[in-house]
């Protein structure tokens, strides 16, 4: 059996989108692939662990504590490229941490369905007005690309960005808006009113031509000069044909009615990291509406929070990205402590690989990136992830991956960070169509299908609790 799935391919082209005077450099890299028929290969996963996991033995702590006491969040950020922005993975990770553990909100999110791009399922947005948005790979160092890895940018003072949660397990009690240098842009509304707007407008009269009516005669009928009727429709000779629609001019006026949704702005509470607004209810939309005091606006990213102890999951992936990518712009790490992160993972490497990058300089760009998190983030535990088996340009065996996986595994415990070995995990290059056989990757051989990133979920958490629990046993 065959089904179309949309996946979006590693960002390699740029799409410009025009709406009035908008120029919007994101691309959209979406390809279709088939998973093929499952057949009845037994896949065995072998050597499934973290290793040097003695490098997050303080998030397994602070998660110890948070089953003792049943209070308070954990926080764990995921950042990566298509993979990641694509929250297939991830919201199987998601999903598996908070049953476990407690459901302490969606975390991180973004608009990137307004910046043209794929958005995750629990999460809709929609907006007014026209926005400016740039990625970190095409972004000149002027753009204000923070936290979501993206810019998105207006001048316009009326316009209104919509958020809707579609699946309830995700209403939340608590929004933070993060924006460049933590500006105070945004109002928030969480109620809004139609106002029906009556205007006179030009009346609009036509004719239909009937069999035998000359120009003339329906100047005539309608009181209006022949040369008035010929300048209305464009005519140069008093020839018409049947059935032809003329626009009869006129000086008269009629009532037009419509209808514009108003906002009810409520003033957000400034932190150190986020502007926020705390609801007594869950909510399940809100919109955000301009400050009237400013007149340029960015926004970089919100978080939805709700009040029950547990764990909050953030999602932050950008279609195309390297660690070099991120590193490109500071504001990224300036804004990530708004995220309170316990634990960052890391899942970077397969765009690397198509830019040839050997194993050093991969390693350099990554090293940066660790340093980067934890200048801002001092008591944050680091994760490494490996890229999964891949194809390069469709034909050639990926030995970058490879060279990269050598070079995580090596640094780590100099570096103190521990490592999930994805790339040996799924079997390794060689294991690319046995795979592919299992439904398990997209017919680019690059991505994975949904059943594919579900699995190397169910593999991780497997990986983790296990690390996990055997900490417990020394307490």
């Amino acid at each position: 059996m065959k089904s179309k799935i949309l996946m979006l391919l590693l960002g390699l082209s740029l799409f410009s989108y025009a709406q009035e005077n908008d120029s919007l450099l994101v691309p959209i890299d979406s390809v279709a692939f088939d998973v093929p028929v499952v057949d009845s290969i037994e896949v065995i996963f072998s050597g499934n662990d973290v290793q040097n996991a003695t490098a997050i033995r303080t998030f397994f702590e602070k998660l110890y504590q948070l089953e003792q006491t049943k209070q308070g969040k954990i926080n764990i950020v995921h950042i990566g490229d298509s993979h990641i922005q694509a929250d297939l993975f991830t919201a199987k990770i998601r999903s598996q941490f908070q049953n476990v553990y407690g459901n302490g909100g969606f975390g991180f999110t973004f608009p990137y369905s307004v910046a043209k791009t794929n958005n995750s399922a629990p999460i809709r947005y929609s907006a007014s007005g026209s926005f400016q948005s740039y990625r970190n790979l095409y972004a000149d160092s002027s753009k204000p690309v923070g936290l979501s890895g993206f810019s998105m940018e207006t001048k316009l003072a009326d316009f209104a960005i919509q958020l809707m949660v579609k699946d309830a397990q995700f209403n939340f009690t608590k929004l933070k808006v993060i924006t460049p240098q933590n500006a105070n842009l945004f109002d928030v509304s969480v109620s809004n009113k139609s106002i029906v707007i009556e205007r006179k407008v030009p009346k609009k009269i036509t004719h239909k031509v009937k069999p035998g009516e000359v120009l003339g005669g329906i100047a005539n009928r309608y009181n209006v000069s022949l040369k008035a009727l010929k300048k209305a429709n464009g005519l140069k000779s008093d020839m018409i044909r049947d059935g032809k629609i003329l626009t009869i001019p006129t000086k008269g006026t009629q009532s037009k009615t419509t209808t514009k949704t108003e906002y009810i702005p409520i003033d957000l509470q400034s932190t150190p990291f986020s502007n926020d607004y705390s609801s007594e209810k869950p909510l399940d939309k809100i919109a955000l509406v301009p400050n009237q005091q400013i007149n340029e606006f960015a926004l970089n990213g919100l978080v939805l929070e709700n009040d029950n102890s547990g764990v909050v999951y953030h999602c932050i992936g950008v279609n195309g990205a390297k660690a070099s990518d991120y590193n490109k712009f500071p504001l990224f790490y300036d804004q990530l402590p708004a995220l309170n992160p316990d634990l960052v993972i890391i899942s970077l490497g397969t765009n690397e690989s198509f830019d040839k990058q050997s194993g050093e300089q991969y390693y350099e760009h990554l090293d940066k990136m660790i340093v980067s998190i934890k200048e801002k983030n001092p008591q944050t535990a680091v994760l490494v992830m490996t890229s999964p088996p891949s194809i390069l340009h469709r034909k050639y065996t990926n030995t970058f991956i490879e060279d990269y996986s050598a070079k995580i595994k090596e640094k780590s415990i100099e570096k103190q960070y521990a490592v999930w070995d994805l790339l040996y995990i799924l079997g390794g290059n060689k294991a690319i169509y046995r795979n592919a056989a299992k439904g398990y990757m997209a017919r680019d051989k690059v991505h994975y299908s949904k059943a594919g990133y579900e699995k190397q979920a169910e593999l991780f958490f497997e990986a983790f609790v296990q690390s996990y629990e055997l900490f417990k046993s020394t307490k």
